[in-house]
């Protein structure tokens, strides 16, 4: 990503700007980081793709002993609940399959936040929140719990924790820290998107300021989830087709359900987002090619949805993994400088810098 501005108490918050380095009360220092050693981009070993692949290495080893516990083909893609369960419930060697690559993933993953930690954007990052798809499963919080005890045994001092959102909320509560700040006292809350390797997931989200003004009541009312991985031969223009349709879908319900909802929609997709909307790369995972200078989907968006209650639509997108760690930022107030890692189909990466509220 460009380098981020400098870190100070007069810097102003960049309201509207895509991919802002700089938001109100706290600064992006990176994201999307790509680090590399002699076998390519560490990120990949320690993505949830990679831990598919220590399951499946696993069940071959086991399997040429005729001892494979599971069902599917080795290429099958067993759920994670069905893992959790063959970890709580299963025999030996079914939750010694399980076991293996929940070890073999952790060290993947104490590997990787020990390389990032090393760069000078997160030299002083004292906490990791881990968020993503695989938290929401007993494997992933094992995971994450054992990449913490390897990490201190190396003597790396840095707190783990894993995402106090459900994964599906936690991309969409997170645009709400993209947001004016003239949305918390006029509507009841935004429209949100979260643009996955797999899924699109779109949602209402109430910011309950009354309830808590740092947004730690903040949740997601109305909510839509398109699996787009499961469609084939699928383009670029279909996907934005679609994803429009789900942002009208819930608007249109939040009105008949007299939910005031702010000409705001909030953006969360995977690259490096450039200031004019476009992708610059990183969003390989995506349908069609989105990484372009000639595309930018904020404006598709605003073009397909001008106006919400009547008032000009404003559209900030944001990178994936980035806007998924300031859903925590309610609870990391304390902390000076804290980072994020999301695994998803990728491993997603950011890191921030805590400084004095501005005004917009």
């Amino acid at each position: 990503m460009p380098a981020p501005a400098k870190e100070t108490a007069e810097t102003p918050a960049a309201i509207g700007v895509h991919g802002a380095a700089d938001l109100p009360g706290i600064t992006v220092t990176s994201y999307n980081l790509e680090v590399k050693d002699k076998d390519g981009f560490l990120g990949d070993r320690a993505s949830g793709t990679a831990f598919r692949s220590f399951l499946r290495d696993w069940r071959r080893t086991l399997r040429e002993m005729g001892k494979d516990p599971f069902d599917e083909d080795l290429d099958a893609r067993i759920s994670k609940k069905k893992l959790d369960k063959f970890l709580a419930e299963g025999d030996a060697d079914a939750a010694a399959v399980v076991q293996g690559a929940i070890e073999d993933f952790a060290r993947n993953l104490a590997h990787v936040a020990g390389r990032f930690l090393s760069q000078k954007s997160w030299r002083e990052v004292s906490h990791i929140v881990v968020g993503g798809g695989l938290i929401e499963a007993r494997v992933g919080e094992l995971a994450v719990a054992r990449t913490a005890a390897l990490l201190r045994a190396d003597d790396i001092k840095v707190t783990l924790e894993t995402l106090r959102h459900h994964p599906d909320e936690g991309g969409l509560i997170g645009c709400l820290h993209l947001a004016p700040s003239w949305i918390f006292s006029g509507y009841d809350g935004i429209v949100a998107v979260d643009i996955g390797g797999s899924n699109i997931r779109a949602g209402i989200v109430r910011h309950n300021v009354k309830k808590d003004s740092l947004l730690k009541k903040a949740d997601v009312c109305r909510f839509d989830l398109w699996r787009h991985a499961d469609e084939t031969r699928l383009g670029r223009e279909a996907a934005v087709d679609r994803l429009v349709e789900m942002i009208q879908g819930l608007v249109k319900k939040a009105e008949s359900e007299k939910l005031s909802v702010a000409p705001f929609i909030g953006i969360a997709c995977p690259g490096i987002i450039e200031a004019d909307g476009s992708i610059r790369r990183g969003a390989q995972n995506l349908p069609g090619k989105w990484d372009s200078e000639h595309f930018l989907l904020p404006e598709r968006i605003r073009s397909a949805i001008p106006t919400i209650d009547g008032h000009d639509t404003l559209v900030v997108m944001h990178n994936d993994a980035v806007v998924q760690g300031l859903s925590q930022r309610p609870w990391m107030t304390e902390v000076p400088n804290w980072a994020v890692l999301t695994i998803g189909t990728g491993l997603g990466n950011a890191s921030y810098a805590n400084r004095p509220e501005t005004k917009d």
